[in-house]
């Protein structure tokens, strides 16, 4: 073939993929795979993975400037949905499981962060204390709580639910426990065995 018309053939073959729709673009390119354009999937997926969690697994309802980390344990998915409605529906599918229950912890950041410097998060933290119920959740410094989420991920399984969030500081972490087994029966417990002399 002639190099005139080489050149002929990649010219049509650019003015091909120039003409296409942008969507039908971004279509060829696709999502990242673990990313679900449809806000259904994270439901179903959710349903899926809380019966096999149980204790040291973490469910993330994060921001969408949250990272994605490289630990294998990570999972994570691009929910596309408002960010109280996902949290709203992980504690909803949370309460009808008795294998497990969350400590919750959140940024210690959150308090600090100005109105001026992020317009509406006033009226996110009320709407979150009204999400967990009126109950605290733990405050650690976000990167305390990314490393925490980093080691877990070497040996348990951890889903971030990335949602449309654009506020700072304002990602949930679920760490799951055992449903049926306090920290307290754990301590009493550990006691009796150390108080057990060894024949």
């Amino acid at each position: 073939m002639s190099r005139r018309r080489l050149v002929a053939h990649f010219l049509l073959a650019v003015l091909a993929v120039s003409n296409l729709p942008s969507n039908a673009r971004a279509q060829r390119k696709g999502p990242p795979r673990t990313a679900f354009s449809h806000s259904d999937d994270w439901r179903t997926l959710l349903e899926r993975r809380v019966p096999a969690y149980g204790h040291r697994n973490w469910i993330v309802i994060a921001d969408s400037a949250y990272p994605a980390q490289t630990s294998p344990g990570i999972e994570t998915i691009v929910t596309g949905a408002d960010h109280l409605e996902v949290l709203q529906a992980v504690l909803a599918g949370l309460e009808g499981m008795p294998h497990v229950r969350p400590i919750k912890y959140v940024d210690a950041e959150l308090p600090h962060v100005p109105e001026k410097d992020a317009p509406g998060v006033t009226k996110y933290r009320e709407a979150l204390r009204k999400a967990l119920g009126g109950k605290g959740a733990i405050g650690l410094p976000h990167e305390d709580i990314i490393a925490k989420l980093d080691a877990a991920g070497q040996q348990f399984k951890v889903l971030i639910l990335k949602t449309n969030m654009t506020l700072p500081y304002t990602s949930v972490f679920l760490e799951l426990d055992c449903g049926y087994w306090s920290a307290e029966a754990e301590t009493r417990l550990r006691e009796a065995m150390a108080e057990v002399k060894p024949e």
